[in-house]
């Protein structure tokens, strides 16, 4: 496949896939929670630009709106609310050491290369688009179930599953050219809900051992056993 035979569109979106797909990886190396934070909000960034994108190239007008909403939630609210309770928490400065970085790291590579192999037979019956928005989508999930267990902080597990949904999210748009907009609107109310429970559960757990260390809550669950 030459790249640069296909019509923008088509850059523009496996490009986009390309960043996605890196801002994962990217996610299962950062000790910073800060970090981590910012590079999950460049990650719905980028969501956002491919959902406008695909708006206005199918003319797909309700997809202005999705867009709007993943920037108002995956940029600003959830990202804002991750780095308040770190700040609280006065974890800004902490650097959790990963055990087995390396392996983690090769893990997300070997992961990356799993997802185009499991997915790639279906290149002969679909565009190259429907692989690759597949295949990324599949690795950002599997990538994000890596970093919630490679990872002791509550905040990177939270980041984890939200990045699982913006895989999911990302298939939903590139594969099928925009869900429709009942649909959209209720996801979207979906992880507001989701992040202000999470909010809610972070609060009890810093007011209860001052710690959002995973570790910590469940030798606090031996205890009380």
């Amino acid at each position: 496949m030459n790249i640069g035979h296909q019509d923008f569109y088509t850059q523009a979106i496996l490009s986009m896939a390309a960043l996605v797909g890196l801002t994962s990886f990217l996610m299962l190396g950062q000790g910073r929670l800060l970090r981590l934070i910012f590079v999950f909000a460049l990650q719905g960034f980028l969501l956002t630009l491919t959902t406008a994108l695909t708006a206005y190239s199918l003319d797909n007008h309700h997809l202005y709106i999705s867009a709007a909403l993943t920037l108002a939630l995956k940029v600003m609210f959830i990202p804002w609310m991750l780095r308040r309770q770190v700040l609280l928490m006065n974890m800004h400065r902490d650097i959790e050491a990963l055990k087995n970085n390396t392996a983690v790291m090769m893990g997300g590579a070997s992961l990356m290369v799993f997802s185009y192999y499991v997915l790639h037979p279906i290149v002969q019956t679909s565009s190259t688009i429907m692989l690759n928005a597949l295949a990324v989508s599949l690795s950002v999930v599997l990538l994000g179930m890596l970093l919630m267990i490679s990872h002791r902080q509550a905040v990177a597990h939270v980041v984890g599953f939200m990045s699982i949904e913006n895989g999911l999210f990302f298939a939903a748009i590139v594969a099928t050219n925009g869900m429709p907009m009942v649909v959209e609107l209720g996801v979207a109310f979906d992880v507001l809900v989701a992040a202000v429970l999470f909010g809610i559960f972070f609060f009890h757990i810093r007011t209860s051992i001052d710690s959002l260390d995973v570790d910590r809550l469940n030798r606090l669950h031996e205890v009380d056993k």
